[in-house]
């Protein structure tokens, strides 16, 4: 995901009192679930006329120059790396440090799940790690930066505008309620238009692999698992051998395309305990994996020893080879440090891609009616 490719935020034309902020600078550590909701924030922040600033994608030299004596005791090195993103933004020009406590998140599964939840240490890490830049001097304050971190319900969208006024009315000047409930619809507008984007950039990897006969991989991970500081660009390894990538949180779900697959939003039949909405999702991309057969490999990653990630390796798996199809986990990724292991493992992987992928985008092709004509567009035109 590109933190810099957002469509244009700005649909009216800004007040007087909003083009006075244009000076006020909102650090955001582009950590966890920002990297799901990113274009929200874009969003929200620009239609208050604040300028938006994210710190860089996680590495070892942040973590190492940034968050050394300010991490807290955690097993998820994810929540830990937070510290390297927020010592980094404390050395930039912002005048607003924006941690959002994420509780519930935005799903395309929304009404068809029980719920949407965050990982529960992934909600707190903002004020796990926020200890430890208070535990020997203040540092938010020494530098003059406000720290703003609001409790944040996305499932709860009537609710969403209250507790970011809450949060913001002391920290920007003039600040009113109207304006910040017209934000978040500006945000939710923009994170909605992304999505669209996204999903119509799955269903053109998608066509170009019905037109050339070629197989791809879908990867099931954490939104994190897009930084390269995380998910070690193992998705990018792929690519260099011409498999191209989608991501579960990202899959089209045109009716006409779930209709053919046989498939629905619904995944009761596979996952009961619907509560938390990355597992939700990856739940339903195992489903969406089985049935499409340009789809012939499955990579699963998941950080150190996951309590979320657990009681769905199993389950993904018989899911995912139900239908022939290959699965492969890159597990503890934080632990085993899998820089030269990795180029060793994909080598591997695309050999059993290469011998198989026909085989099995013909099985799973045999099941299913005829291609629908929506999937022999024509696709990746030039200008």
């Amino acid at each position: 995901m590109s933190f810099l490719t957002f469509p244009k935020l700005l649909k009216k034309r800004p007040s007087s009192q909003e083009e006075g902020r244009r000076s006020i600078k909102i650090g955001i550590p582009k950590f966890l679930n920002i990297w799901g909701t990113a274009p929200f924030w874009v969003g929200f922040f620009e239609s208050l006329g604040l300028k938006v600033i994210f710190s860089s994608d996680t590495s070892e030299e942040q973590y190492r120059a940034y968050g050394k004596g300010r991490i807290t005791m955690d097993s998820c090195f994810p929540v830990k790396a937070l510290a390297g993103h927020i010592g980094e933004l404390l050395q930039k020009d912002i005048d607003i440090l924006f941690v959002p406590m994420i509780y519930s998140l935005p799903s395309f599964l929304k009404g068809h799940v029980l719920d949407t939840l965050c990982c529960t240490r992934v909600m707190m890490a903002p004020e796990n790690i926020k200890a430890g830049f208070l535990k020997e001097r203040d540092e938010f304050k020494e530098r003059g930066i406000k720290y703003v971190s609001p409790f944040v319900p996305f499932a709860e969208p009537e609710l969403l505008p209250k507790y970011l006024y809450e949060a913001l009315k002391d920290a920007v000047d003039g600040l009113t309620y109207k304006q910040v409930v017209q934000a978040v619809k500006e945000g939710f507008e923009t994170l909605e238009e992304f999505e669209r984007s996204m999903r119509s950039k799955s269903l053109e990897i998608i066509r170009w692999c019905v037109a050339n006969n070629r197989p791809a991989l879908l990867v099931l991970a954490r939104p994190y698992h897009m930084d390269p500081g995380i998910g070690h660009e193992i998705d990018a390894e792929f690519q260099l051998y011409g498999y191209p990538i989608l991501w579960y949180n990202y899959l089209p779900t045109d009716k006409w395309l779930l209709e053919w697959l046989g498939i629905s939003l619904d995944i009761s039949d596979v996952w009961t305990s619907s509560y938390s909405s990355n597992t939700n999702e990856i739940i339903w991309g195992a489903k969406f994996a089985s049935k499409l057969p340009w789809i012939t490999g499955v990579i699963r990653l998941s950080s150190y020893e996951c309590g979320m990630d657990q009681p769905t390796f199993t389950p993904v798996q018989k899911i995912v080879e139900s239908s022939g199809t290959l699965f492969f986990k890159f597990g503890e990724l934080d632990e085993t440090k899998p820089a030269g292991s990795v180029k060793i493992r994909v080598e591997t992987i695309v050999y059993y891609l290469e011998k198989y992928s026909q085989e099995i985008i013909k099985k799973k092709l045999s099941r299913l009616e005829n291609i629908p004509k929506e999937l022999l567009e024509p696709t990746f035109q030039s200008a």
